[in-house]
């Protein structure tokens, strides 16, 4: 058995920008920065910042392309895609390691860049970082609450 499945949750380094393809198709690629804290052998905090190319086909990528943006945090659910092409110019082989998305979930809209799903601080902090869940926009998607299992 063979599996490649990707989750991710970071936040957008730049708009999305959306294609069509010859067949009519969209196709919506965006870059999506993932950070990553740790303590060196001398204890010190660390921060390593990740950088991944995003691709989303079809209806989600009319969506990504409309309702994402710069900064904002989204969770993607996908698999990893390496393709190659030969350069005109150059003449040499070129690689692009990308995550085909098949699933997007948009993150708050707040922008913040800490990865987590604190709200933006207003004129007295809030000393919660549980999200409210009146700002997560869900998509379009109508829940059946006789569909959840518990």
């Amino acid at each position: 058995m063979y599996l490649n499945k990707v989750y991710l949750y970071g936040n957008l380094t730049r708009d999305p920008e959306m294609k069509s393809l010859p067949t009519g198709n969209k196709v919506t690629t965006f870059s999506l920065a993932t950070n990553r804290v740790y303590k060196d052998q001398a204890g010190n905090k660390k921060e390593q910042v990740e950088f991944h190319n995003i691709v989303v086909f079809g209806r989600q990528a009319e969506t990504s392309a409309q309702y994402l943006k710069k900064g904002q945090g989204v969770m993607i659910e996908g698999r990893i895609q390496t393709r190659s092409w030969d350069d005109k110019t150059t003449g040499e082989k070129k690689y692009r390691t990308e995550i085909v998305a098949d699933a997007v979930q948009f993150g708050p809209k707040s922008g913040g860049s800490t990865g987590d799903f604190s709200t933006p601080q207003e004129s007295s902090p809030k000393p919660s970082t549980v999200p409210d869940l009146d700002t997560i926009d869900y998509g379009d998607s109508n829940i059946n609450v006789d569909d959840i299992p518990f």
